[in-house]
């Protein structure tokens, strides 16, 4: 499916004498590794193949309420489809949408991972309209990711451990929440692992270093995505990934230039 932008949820806290402040950067991805605020797309501008793929998913739902197909396929229309809410009112309204079909899914099939794995997701994006109120959700986001991972771990180009592991990364470690940058590592290298085609596994990845201050290791996994590059533009070359790519060549532009900042030599 489009990881475009992905909904990974970064949280600073600061500590003032007795209160505790939580601000919620939520991110938007992708789908899921972070996105700078001028790589997200403007709110409302819906690419004609998300709005599509949306009304003809919610189509065949209400014409099939009892297919399961129709309804997990409506959940991941309703992530697509949410990344670009007009506002949060939007995108909750969406991600309700999505909880309902896919919740009506895990019902009828508890051993279906589309089932999980987009209740996960629609988890997020209900979690970015909210602020403390976001901070119970990621358990279960976690847990509905984690069952995806143990039905099917290869679904949506190693999804659930691209998204388990984005989560682990960037929530609040302990005692706030359920944050490990070990876990992250885990399973951001195994999605790369089991989807080696995939760029946003790749960026997830590199991008990871960065932020442990691990650049020699980034510089390894970005040569790596470089000489990939050109087969996975062809392999993901239709219309349903052209909004993923504006958001990977921007991501690897960003990483380019960090690592020019600490090769200059290159």
């Amino acid at each position: 499916m489009w990881t475009k932008i992905t909904i990974t949820i970064k949280i600073r806290i600061y500590l003032t004498g007795l209160s505790c402040r939580l601000v919620w950067l939520l991110a938007i991805l992708a789908s899921i590794a972070p996105l700078d605020a001028d790589v997200a797309p403007p709110p409302g501008n819906v690419p004609a193949i998300i709005q599509r793929n949306y009304d003809a998913a919610r189509k065949r739902h209400e014409s099939n309420p009892e297919d399961d197909e129709a309804a997990w396929q409506l959940g991941r229309a309703c992530f697509d489809r949410a990344e670009f809410s007009r506002n949060a009112a939007e995108r909750a309204s969406l991600a309700e949408e999505g909880l309902a079909a896919c919740k009506k899914v895990i019902g009828h099939q508890p051993n279906l991972a589309a089932g999980h794995y987009y209740l996960g997701m629609n988890l997020a994006q209900l979690a970015r309209t909210k602020l403390l109120g976001a901070l119970p959700l990621l358990s279960r986001m976690e847990n509905e990711w984690k069952t995806a991972l143990a039905l099917d771990e290869k679904m949506d180009y190693a999804g659930p451990d691209r998204y388990v592991g984005l989560l682990y990364r960037d929530a609040p470690g302990w005692p706030i929440s359920l944050g490990d940058n070990s876990k992250a590592r885990q399973h951001l290298a195994r999605a790369v692992e089991l989807s080696p085609n995939f760029p946003e596994n790749h960026l997830n990845l590199i991008e990871s270093y960065f932020s442990w201050n691990e650049t020699n290791a980034a510089a390894r996994a970005a040569e790596k995505l470089r000489l990939l590059w050109p087969a996975a533009q062809k392999e993901f070359a239709d219309e349903y990934w052209k909004p993923s790519w504006v958001d990977w060549n921007q991501r690897l532009e960003k990483i380019r230039a960090k690592l020019d900042a600490h090769h200059p030599e290159n």
